[in-house]
């Protein structure tokens, strides 16, 4: 399915531009791009715009010690979850990937962090990672680009997360997959963050396991809870033009 049938406007870029290379470790490719204009993931939540769109001036200000703070991205959670592309999966960009956290948990050849945090960048450099700075509403890859798109604990912060999800639709090849990791404000703990992230600021709109899957959906990805808890996972495949009933790995 095309960009322009998900309803998502894009540039056309150049073949390469802001590609992943394998053997470039550690290389910033920094991306200049235009923000995209704020929506809101069901439930909607207000923006206050008190640390800026996504959240990013909090995150630029404690990139230093957010590894600290924030225990290991669950890996097997993440597997679990690229299990179900159809295709071989040989590149990878975690976007909203911050410092990489989930970037390297991830046993695939090539992985990319796109983030809009340079602070949080800085920091996956630091760890030997590739890096692109840019909107997750406006990634600057080329069609059909990667096999799998992460976003781990990062779609409840993003300013357009439709945007997001057409995007990683756009860049990723057909059989690959969509990969959230979120939070279920349904659960206690879930409620607790909720509050907590308002409490500090963030214009954090948070999504049950199902209303993620319908978000995912209506995007024209396959879509299937397959972690549920107060971290969840949702992965999405993005179908071939024409496919019936393709199958995952898992299947």
């Amino acid at each position: 399915m095309s960009a322009t049938a998900r309803g998502v406007a894009t540039r056309a870029l150049p073949r390469g531009a802001g590609r992943h290379r394998a053997g470039r470790r550690g290389r910033c490719l920094v991306a200049v791009v235009e923000p995209a204009p704020p929506d809101v993931l069901v439930p909607a939540a207000p923006v206050t715009g008190m640390h800026g769109p996504g959240d990013v001036r909090f995150f630029d200000r404690f990139a230093s010690v957010y590894d600290r703070l924030m225990p290991p991205a669950d890996a097997d959670a993440l597997e679990a979850g690229l299990r179900r592309s159809r295709r071989s999966v040989e590149r990878v960009l975690d976007v909203g990937g911050g410092t990489g956290r989930a970037t390297r948990a991830l046993d695939v050849p090539e992985r990319v962090v796109v983030d809009a945090s340079g602070g949080m960048l800085r920091r996956a450099r630091k760890r030997g990672l590739d890096c692109v700075r840019a909107d997750a509403g406006r990634l600057p890859f080329v069609d059909d680009a990667v096999d799998a798109v992460t976003v781990v604990d990062a779609l409840h912060h993003l300013p357009n997360p439709r945007a997001a999800v057409g995007e990683a639709a756009r860049v990723l090849a057909p059989g690959g997959v969509l990969v959230i990791r979120e939070f279920d404000p349904s659960t206690l703990r879930g409620r607790a963050l909720v509050a907590s992230e308002k409490l500090v600021g963030f214009d954090s709109a948070f999504a049950t396991p199902a209303e993620l899957v319908r978000f995912l959906e209506r995007a024209g990805f396959r879509a299937r809870i397959v972690e549920t808890g107060f971290g969840y996972t949702v992965a999405g495949v993005v179908e071939a033009a024409g496919a019936d009933e393709g199958r995952s790995r898992d299947d």
